[in-house]
């Protein structure tokens, strides 16, 4: 029986159209973001999930071949967003949810804004900090194709000190705050520094996030103060290149973001209080800069709303939210590395499209906005030779707007077509 069975077994899968058919997609337009320049009547070739060629011209399908018209969009990689929270979506009744909700509640809601952020064009994220493991559950779940989402690198829980930003038992009452130790994200001094990176790995993380200063939205009185020693920060850097895992560190004050650029961190998230001699730093450690303008004009914007935030947070919001989109033009012009991130989750989820806005009000050029969600995180993230750019070898994650962002960057606020990995998760609409 086998022998009888082998040639029609070999014939079945080696057919012409089952092993070489191919997509082609014919794009108008395609910024190169690894040049900076825009080519036009391009066809990308796509077999499984890898671009197999880039051709001028528009090719003519094969037999089986599948052709997918862009001839009248801007086609580009997929973007990135480094620093979403698909956890939570932020509300004046936020504080209490960890008393209302459970995990499943929380897991089945952050599927909805994954798929939301994919669908606005966002192929890739760093998931920065989140409750009950979300983010490394939806990373799996979306792996396996289970629901619809952006390819996931998760932090897990954030890092925090004693009273810290990411300390779970900020706001509470006495009896009810104990004492929560490295197991919990909450770390005091080197030992315990490491064994909080330890436990992220073990709990399936790509990656560590730390909160480094005081924070804008969480119940305690600074935003800015610097919350690890040196020793701290020192601990947790060399524990996590054991573990071949990267650093994202929360900072609004100098004196805490530096200590962070000193212990070789690889970002600075928001960075509210950077002042030239922390952009010199940042030049020279390479440090990446992921400003979340969103979040900071959001922040700012409902602190005018009596009631939205508890008291002692609403003073953080008005100050220091509306100064981070200043910060980020100033770190841009002194040649910080900047890589995209919004904060998603404090606004939301799907409109993440809007940073480019406050991005390109700040004084960066469009393109250069573009590389920084596409070419610049895949850097950031160690992964470039993968992702980040549409190139011979690479994943094909692929979207496409309609009209030309490079004149209008608004137009990246809608997406018209979504490709990752070589699946169309958002067809284009013929009228």
């Amino acid at each position: 029986m086998r022998i009888a069975l082998l040639p029609i077994a070999v014939a079945f899968c080696c057919s012409s159209t089952t092993l070489n058919a191919a997509t082609l997609i014919h794009a108008g337009k395609l910024i190169n973001v690894e040049s900076g320049k825009v080519l036009t009547e391009q066809t990308i070739v796509i077999e499984g999930e890898i671009i197999t060629a880039l051709e001028a011209g528009y090719r003519q399908p094969a037999s089986g071949d599948q052709v997918i018209n862009l001839t009248a969009q801007t086609v580009m990689p997929g973007l990135m967003d480094m620093h979403t929270h698909f956890y939570t979506q932020f509300s004046p009744t936020v504080y209490s949810e960890g008393h209302r909700l459970n995990e499943a509640d929380f897991a089945l809601r952050g599927a909805v804004f994954a798929e939301k952020t994919l669908m606005a064009g966002f192929t890739t994220v760093r998931e920065l900090g989140d409750s009950y493991h979300i983010s490394v559950a939806l990373r799996k779940a979306i792996a396996q194709g289970y629901v619809k989402g952006p390819r996931i690198f998760a932090a897990g829980k954030s890092i925090a000190t004693t009273g810290g930003h990411a300390d779970p038992t900020n706001g509470v009452a006495y009896a009810q705050m104990g004492d929560p130790g490295p197991k919990d994200g909450v770390i005091n001094g080197p030992d315990e520094a490491r064994k909080a990176v330890r436990q992220r790995y073990k709990e399936g993380s790509d990656l560590i996030k730390l909160t480094g200063t005081g924070g804008v939205l969480s119940v305690a009185k600074s935003g800015t103060n610097p919350q690890f020693t040196d020793a701290e920060f020192a601990a947790v850097v060399d524990t996590a290149r054991d573990y071949d895992m990267k650093v994202a560190v929360h900072a609004h004050g100098k004196e805490g973001m530096e200590r962070a650029i000193k212990a070789g961190v690889d970002s600075i998230e928001h960075g509210t209080f950077m002042d030239k001699e922390t952009f010199a730093l940042m030049r020279k450690h390479g440090t990446y800069y992921v400003a979340t303008i969103s979040a900071g004009k959001w922040a700012a914007e409902k602190a005018a709303i009596n009631g939205f935030f508890p008291e002692l947070v609403r003073p953080k919001a008005a100050n220091i939210g509306k100064l981070i989109q200043q910060t980020f033009g100033e770190a841009y012009k002194a040649g910080v590395k900047i890589a995209f991130g919004t904060d998603a989750g404090v606004f939301p989820h799907g409109d993440n499209w809007r940073e480019f806005i406050y991005m390109t009000e700040a004084g960066m050029p469009a393109m250069v906005a573009i590389q920084s969600a596409t070419i610049e995180g895949a850097r950031l993230l160690g992964v470039e030779a993968e992702l980040g750019s549409i190139k011979v070898g690479k994943t094909a994650d692929i979207i496409a707007v309609s009209g030309d962002p490079l004149q209008d960057i608004r137009v990246m606020g809608d997406v018209s077509f979504v490709m990752k990995a070589g699946t169309v998760f958002k067809p284009i609409s013929i009228n």
